[in-house]
């Protein structure tokens, strides 16, 4: 055999070989697939780790929770309540074995989990610890924590008399800050106190999970409430939010903006800052600057490096400035932005359907939309961002967010699971909203027809069906245009968000204002190219941290090394999430609909100060209303708000009602909103006004130029009875 023959033959074997080495990738792909699709039915509880409370938050206990048919079996449920999607707040022995700040009872009750209106569970298979619903135990790096799933904040629950209905999907009447709040000064007093510390460690350590000895525990627990409290710091606000909501995407900004904020920026804010109270005044010297940032990281900063650098800003210690709390917020301010803006958990019924998502339609759902939308709340419920940074060279992760040439370029390395993010999403396909309790829709699931049976004798809970079908005409006068009615089931549905900008819609601002207006310091990011629909942006040293947060998010998305996991198998799951995002996904791109202000070269994010309507299947098990939560109930959703020229004796919103109560209102379609001491909730400030969408009043918008009549108190009422139908 000649050279060339030679040449041949190796060129085919060595073919052949990467064929064989490819099929038996791609075979070991299928096999993992199929074990973990058998593993994901294994908890089947069929009480789905529910349990019953007594003596409940606002003297509401209440018998095991049944599930009305929303298209997910038990252990549907139970995976999309424990997987876990990357998030790790605190070690886990450390929540296990924490007690509470003012007694020594363990944190992790039912009584506390309910307080902050968290969903308690019983052990199942999936969930051995009888961790609450959303919270899960994450490994990342050989080291296990306790973190939160997308179910933490997408479960709701509504009760009756005694009777509760979780609703898979729904939005939680979760208070998140009172409960960060609270695990704050819990971590604290185990630090302080030394009979609370010697408890705590001594638990710790007979958990036997991976701490060597007490001056670990001791290290890492000071390290975790430094953690815990800077993340409370920088996200305080002046707005309360309250139970059932949260400014997610404030909190997902700073987040971004605490990694991204390079140490030369960092001291550039610290060298300009000036005294609150005098603008001509520095308020650090240079010899302080230089103290505070001594041995802070020289590329990337993180959440253990800031704690530092703001404890080192209040330190009284020789040569530190010993900041009060006004300049040490005017110093955040120059940061980070005030989360000043919580909105109502979003349902999750039809998200995989919809063309756009979140209140404003930030984000499109095509393609790698999804995955990118998931990687950020991610970002925002405590991931662990080991970005480093290395030296010039060509990577993907270079190319895509635009750091080629750069000197040093971010090496995005962290606990988000992109793999069960996509899984988590494709899961929702098949959940379906939830179906008015006493309405027979003929499914055999048994919850569903005890739903049936309990509510079908109640005479507050019949559908008055001639009020429905005068109403069904209602809904098609004054909502079908911007709230399409789908078919809850049809597999092929897409929910289209039909946009209102600002001023036509006129709900308050504060949520879409911030989405586009906030802006940051942009790091490693500064000069390179952001693609936007008018075209190709440069990122401005102090940019739009939406800007800031798309590059981010497509350094995570498309090449975020999983360090739990041999290179070859990280491949496979990279070319499973690229195609499994071009080819799984029905959501194609598209324009938005509906009537809002379009990008242009002078405001690109323009089409954001909008907020979106979609299909109201369902609605009535998401209480409170308006994406800000602002108003109790539908039947007061279709009153007006009182302006001064309006007579006293009419009938309008409520501008402060009361917001944490479970109990649902069957006639207006909302939950308990007075009698008992829940959160004042007030629509007195930018934030928390419950003004605008006012379809149906005297204060409605004109349609196409044509006046539009008020509805009749009756009318009113038909309307109500049609939208339980939904």
């Amino acid at each position: 055999m000649g050279v060339l023959g030679l040449r041949r033959f190796f060129s085919r074997a060595l073919f052949w070989l990467l064929v064989k080495l490819l099929l038996l990738a791609l075979v070991f792909m299928a096999i993992s697939l199929a074990l973990g699709k058998i593993y994901q039915g294994w908890d089947d509880d069929p009480e789905r780790g529910a349990v019953a409370v007594e003596n409940g938050a606002f003297g509401e206990g209440y018998a095991t929770p049944i599930y009305l048919d929303q298209g997910w079996s038990a252990n549907d449920s139970l995976w999309y309540y424990n997987t876990t999607q990357g998030s790790a707040l605190i070690p886990y022995d450390f929540f296990l074995a924490l007690e509470q700040a003012d007694s020594s009872e363990r944190f992790l009750t039912p009584q506390l989990i309910d307080k902050y209106r968290y969903l308690p569970q019983k052990p199942t298979f999936f969930n051995p610890d009888g961790l609450p619903v959303g919270f899960v135990k994450e490994s990342y790096k050989g080291q296990d924590y306790v973190g939160l799933t997308c179910a933490a904040c997408h479960t709701g629950q509504v009760n009756y008399k005694g009777t509760a209905m979780r609703i898979d999907g729904g939005p939680a009447m979760a208070d998140m800050v009172g409960f960060l709040t609270d695990l704050e000064r819990s971590l604290a007093a185990a630090v302080e106190n030394s009979d609370k510390n010697h408890r705590f460690v001594t638990r710790v350590l007979e958990l036997n999970n991976g701490y060597a000895d007490t001056a670990e525990v001791q290290s890492d627990l000071k390290r975790w409430a430094r953690k815990i409290r800077l993340y409370n710091n920088i996200n305080h606000s002046k707005v309360e939010y309250g139970y059932a909501r949260l400014d997610a995407f404030g909190r997902i900004y700073n987040r971004v903006l605490e990694y991204v904020i390079s140490p030369a920026q960092l001291r550039d804010v610290l060298a300009g800052a000036a005294r609150p109270d005098n603008p001509d005044q520095d308020l650090l010297t240079q010899a302080q600057v230089d103290k505070v940032l001594d041995g802070i990281g020289e590329t990337i900063i993180g959440d253990l490096q800031f704690a530092r650098v703001l404890e080192r800003l209040v330190s009284t210690k020789e040569g530190y400035p010993g900041l009060d709390m006004v300049e040490l917020e005017h110093i955040k301010s120059l940061i980070f932005n005030e989360p000043n803006a919580p909105v109502s958990y979003p349902f999750l019924w039809d998200i995989t359907h919809s063309d756009y998502v979140q209140w404003n339609g930030l984000a499109n759902n095509a393609a790698l939309g999804p995955l990118g939308r998931n990687t950020g709340e991610v970002i925002g419920v405590f991931a662990i961002l080991d970005w480093t940074a290395h030296e010039r060279g060509w990577s993907l992760s270079s190319l895509l967010t635009g750091q080629v040439g750069k000197s040093q370029q971010i090496k995005f390395t962290s606990s988000v699971d992109l793999v069960n993010l996509s899984r988590l999403e494709s899961h929702l396909k098949s959940l379906t909203s939830p179906v008015w309790p006493s309405l027979d829709t003929g499914t055999d699931n048994p919850d569903q027809q005890r739903a049936n049976t309990l509510f079908g004798k109640l005479p507050e809970w019949q559908i008055d069906w001639q009020k429905a079908r005068r109403g069904r005409q209602l809904y098609a006068d004054h909502c079908e245009s911007c709230h399409q009615v789908v078919d809850r089931t049809d597999w092929n549905r897409i929910v289209v968000a039909n946009m209102s900008h600002l001023d036509l819609m006129d709900t308050d601002r504060a949520m879409a204002e911030n989405s586009v207006n906030y802006t940051g310091y942009s790091g490693n990011f500064k000069n390179t190219y952001q693609r936007e629909s008018v075209g190709s942006l440069v990122i401005k040293e102090r940019a739009p941290v939406v800007q800031t947060l798309t590059a981010v998010t497509t350094g995570e998305v498309i090449t975020a090394p999983d360090p739990d996991k041999w290179w070859p198998r990280r491949a496979l799951d990279e070319l499973y999430l690229l195609g499994k995002s071009l080819f799984d996904n029905q959501i194609k791109a598209s324009v938005k609909s509906g009537d809002y202000w379009p990008d242009t070269t002078a405001n690109p994010y323009n089409s954001l100060l909008a907020y979106k309507a979609r299909s109201l299947n369902g609605i009535w098990a998401t209480a409170p209303y308006l994406h800000n939560g602002s108003v109790p109930s539908i039947y007061d959703l279709l009153l007006p708000v009182k302006r001064k020229e309006d007579p006293e004796n009419g009938l309008y919103r409520p501008t402060e009602f009361k917001v944490g109560s479970r109990e649902f209102d069957p006639v207006k379609i909302g939950l308990r909103s007075e009698g008992y001491e829940g959160f004042n909730f007030r629509a007195n400030q930018r934030g928390d006004f419950n003004s605008g969408h006012e379809y149906g009043t005297a204060h409605a918008p004109a349609i196409n130029g044509i006046k539009q009549d008020a509805l009749t108190e009756q009318q009113r009422w038909e309307l109500v009875e049609y939208i339980k139908t939904l």
